[in-house]
């Protein structure tokens, strides 16, 4: 299964790398890496649009922030799994992300046991 991580944090990178080591040898699941909203989308509209499963997405980042790369995604790619993730839990990016269709929201500090439930529950779904 193939997930995007989008996140203007780089070490973000390795913690995911570190905490899903074992399905990522096991070749369960292979992450792809984006900085910023505009290079998700880019990647989104540039490849193999059927190969990522899910997008996992930091809410606040600079110029795009997770709600609107949410909301783009929506519209171009309906199928596509969204999760936002955010530092902060508040009501209103809550009800503005499940308004523009997220099918996940997690709050910082993410719980990797529970991550990795939905995810594979997601992959599941898909096969």
């Amino acid at each position: 299964m193939k997930v995007m991580v989008v996140d203007d944090e780089e070490d973000i990178q390795s913690l995911f790398k570190q905490k899903f080591r074992k399905e990522i040898k096991a070749g369960q699941i292979q992450f792809y890496f984006a900085l910023s909203a505009e290079a998700a989308l880019n990647y989104l509209e540039t490849q193999e649009k059927a190969s990522i499963v899910l997008i996992l997405s930091d809410i606040n980042m600079p110029d795009m922030n997770g709600l609107e790369l949410l909301k783009l995604i929506k519209e171009k790619f309906p199928n596509l799994k969204v999760f936002m993730i955010t530092a902060y839990g508040d009501d209103k990016n809550y009800q503005t992300a499940m308004d523009y269709g997220a099918d996940g929201y997690i709050i910082k500090p993410v719980n990797f046991d529970e991550l990795k439930e939905k995810i594979f529950t997601i992959w599941r779904s898909h096969n």
